[in-house]
């Protein structure tokens, strides 16, 4: 499986953007999906992850309330609406595919990774 990640960019604080993943090579419908950042100096961080048919989904403590995944099987792609941005905000965003059909929050149990994709936030 072979994960594209865009929709990154330069905002400022209190701005929203929409990140995307698409998923190519093998279908990835039947597996939970998730969103991790890594801001520099720091260890990578869990975001977001959605089960396989969308209808669970688990966030951070830090984006809880302002951010949102979700996905669309049929495109093979999952989302990730930021809303309310804030300067700690600023990281690389990674996506990727879970082992299982569940959402899981534990980056050892995802098995295929985007390249990460830029969010800055500007104060």
């Amino acid at each position: 499986v072979q994960l594209q990640a865009f929709g990154g960019g330069l905002v400022q604080a209190g701005g929203s953007l929409r990140l995307s993943c698409a998923a190519s090579g093998r279908t990835s419908s039947n597996n939970g999906m998730g969103w991790f950042r890594q801001a520099p100096g720091k260890e990578r961080e869990f975001v977001a992850t959605v089960d396989w048919r969308g209808s669970s989904t688990h966030y951070g403590d830090s984006v809880r309330g302002r951010f949102t995944i979700s996905r669309d099987n049929a495109k093979n792609t999952v989302y990730l609406q930021m809303n309310s941005l804030k300067p700690e905000d600023t990281a690389v965003y990674y996506c990727a595919v879970a082992l299982r059909s569940a959402m899981t929050p534990n980056q050892s149990q995802y098995r295929y990774w985007g390249q990460g994709t830029q969010v800055t936030v500007s104060s």
